[in-house]
């Protein structure tokens, strides 16, 4: 039974994201998902008791994903490469996707305010294995805090970097972090 709900939640998530893809998180319905997934109604409810949970599991989703890619990228990036450099590179190509209006960010909030929730404790784990891998803590507060503010600046679409100034800043990010 275990098995058979999570590959309800799973094919729930993966709905919601196509959803959310095609018509904007903001406008995700929870009929437009139970419809997709293949679910009742009450199926969804069941997994995910409000949208503003079921956009929670979206974002643990990417946030799961983000990691495995980070350590993945590790693995296939070049020879020696540091988490740091991982994390920036990654960022960096993630950056590039358009995403959309970040609107119902605050509607989930608003909504759930224990939506960061997951960020929060995933930015801060990670920062806590960025810091005990990375001998230079200033070259690391540097890094992080850029490619950070470039992922806040992407997600609000308030990006004022033109594409070459965002390749040279990845770029320097890269030499500073060896």
């Amino acid at each position: 039974m275990k098995t058979r709900r999570a590959n309800s939640r799973d094919k729930i998530l993966a709905a919601a994201a196509d959803v959310a893809r095609e018509a904007g998180p903001g406008s995700l319905s929870l009929d437009a998902v139970a419809s997709r997934a293949g679910v009742s109604k009450g199926g969804l409810l069941y997994n995910f008791p409000t949208k503003a949970k079921l956009m929670q599991g979206l974002v643990e989703n990417y946030l799961r994903a983000f990691e495995l890619a980070l350590e993945s990228g590790r693995v296939a990036g070049a020879s020696g490469e540091s988490l740091l450099a991982s994390y920036i590179r990654l960022s960096a190509a993630d950056c590039e996707e358009p995403k959309p209006a970040a609107s119902w960010i605050f509607s989930a909030i608003a909504e759930d305010p224990d939506f960061l929730t997951p960020i929060k404790a995933f930015k801060s784990q990670l920062l806590q294995r960025l810091k005990s891998e990375t001998p230079d803590l200033k070259t690391l507060l540097v890094c992080f805090l850029a490619i950070e503010g470039m992922r806040s600046m992407n997600l609000f679409d308030s990006d004022v970097l033109s594409a070459d100034e965002r390749r040279l800043l990845v770029s320097a990010l890269l030499e500073i972090a060896g």
